[in-house]
């Protein structure tokens, strides 16, 4: 493998972004990496978005991208969504935080009250880390347990409950900054053997809730099998334990319901992030009135339970809700996520046969309209026609994930006019179209070809 400092890949890269890397050095002078968020690390350095709209990104040097990272999974519409624009633009003239209760606030809540299955009463906040925090405040205080049942690489949000395990630590240590105490109120349980979870819940009786992905862990990266969540929401539910399906990124993706709908299964508590904020920043945890008005005052009193507090200053922004009810005004009514996923597969199929015809021992999978590429760190025996992600499991699919060659093959996509996000892989939305497929399918061709020229996979 060339170094990254000496190849026609990063060559290409940097001729074409030469303000993103002017900015990258002023932003290494005032903010820690130069980074606002992990996810957008990239060497050598990211590109400075200066516009979107639909299904492309243009940068600072003017170079125009088919965006696969859609606002980190929030941008089902694609970006700057006529209708989306529309209500933003008329609120907040309005203006943006009225610090009242409002009308768009009750709306929103009742267009989730209709999509998600399980949402009978519903409480906004204003990320998906603070909503997963919640929800475990909740089923804690619900059961009178401390103890939360988690699964390895399963990403909730940064807090300190849900840190260690999910993007390292993988063994279960201490990740720096976080009390060994807290730590060792979760219990970490692989996520490919239904069996082994189902026993830690029928042995123990100080478990108040188990939370995963409803995906897998990572958006998809580590698919879970067949069968996985009917057994935990019938061990659960056997058990008294609070299921919590996380579904900040398969809420109204795996389809208008999410991923409870489309795998008829009810949580006791859904996480939502993303799409239910129409691209701005929001999250949401519904579920079960019964557990859920432990955050009213009169209901809490009437069951004999302690009101659990939740603040927060921008939950249920106006400016955001009315986002919110825009996107999911048209997820509710139009087939979005049908077309979504339609096209997700068209890049899903068009790349197994691109690596196919060049001799790439990589595979393609994901789920509903999201795209991964497993690139075969240990140069397993592949066929990519074939490819089982689950006859691989999470050491491989992702504990070994070698973050260089993401890099590379990122910034040859770049270098191709394609912006794919780090797993690597994409989330489609329901704009990208036969153009963009074409564009990112011709880009994928060219990068892959780069890398084995420069010695990235073998021959």
């Amino acid at each position: 493998m060339q170094s990254l400092t000496n190849s026609r890949i990063e060559t290409e890269y940097r001729a074409r972004t030469t303000g993103s890397a002017k900015l990258y050095a002023e932003a290494c002078e005032a903010i820690p990496a130069g980074l606002t968020h992990d996810s957008r690390t990239l060497l050598p350095y990211p590109i400075y978005a200066a516009r979107a709209a639909g299904p492309l990104k243009w940068d600072v040097d003017g170079n125009e991208y088919v965006d696969y990272f859609g606002g980190h999974g929030a941008l089902l519409l694609g970006h700057a969504h006529p209708a989306v624009v529309d209500a933003v633009q008329q609120q907040v003239t309005q203006g943006t935080h009225w610090g009242s209760s409002h009308e768009t606030e009750v709306r929103w809540a009742q267009l989730v009250q209709r999509l998600i299955p399980s949402a009978e009463r519903v409480r906004f906040t204003a990320s998906g880390t603070e909503a997963s925090h919640l929800a475990l405040r909740l089923a804690r205080a619900f059961t009178g347990k401390s103890k939360v049942v988690r699964f390895v690489g399963h990403f909730h949000g940064w807090h300190d409950q849900v840190t260690a395990g999910s993007m390292s630590h993988f063994d279960g240590s201490v990740p720096a900054g976080i009390p060994a105490a807290l730590v060792e109120q979760t219990i970490l349980l692989p996520a490919d053997n239904i069996a082994a979870a189902t026993q830690v819940l029928r042995t123990r009786d100080d478990i108040a809730a188990v939370i995963l992905e409803a995906s897998g862990a990572s958006w998809g990266m580590v698919p879970l099998p067949d069968g996985f969540l009917a057994g935990l929401r019938a061990a659960t539910g056997e058990r008294g334990v609070v299921l919590i399906l996380d579904e900040v990124i398969t809420g109204f993706r795996w389809s208008r319901g999410g991923a409870q709908a489309r795998f008829g299964l009810i949580p006791d508590l859904c996480v939502l992030a993303k799409i239910v904020a129409g691209g701005l920043p929001g999250g949401a945890v519904c579920g079960r009135a019964d557990i859920m008005d432990q955050l009213d005052p009169a209901a809490a009193k009437a069951a004999g339970r302690e009101k659990i507090g939740h603040q927060g200053t921008f939950n249920a922004n106006p400016l955001c809700a009315a986002a919110a009810v825009a996107t999911l005004s048209i997820v509710e009514r139009e087939e979005v996520c049908a077309r979504a996923e339609a096209t997700a597969e068209d890049i899903r199929s068009g790349m197994r046969r691109i690596l196919s015809e060049e001799d790439v021992p990589w595979g393609i999978y994901g789920d509903a309209s999201a795209f991964l590429i497993f690139q075969n760190p240990k140069g397993l025996d592949i066929d990519p026609q074939t490819f089982d992600p689950l006859r691989h499991g999470f050491k491989e699919l992702k504990a070994v994930r070698d973050a260089n060659l993401s890099h590379r093959l990122r910034i040859a996509m770049l270098a191709n006019g394609v912006d794919i996000m780090g797993a690597p892989g994409g989330l489609v939305s329901a704009v990208h179209g036969p153009d963009e497929v074409g564009r990112t399918l011709d880009a994928f061709r060219t990068s892959v070809r780069w890398m084995k020229a420069e010695g990235d996979i073998a021959a």
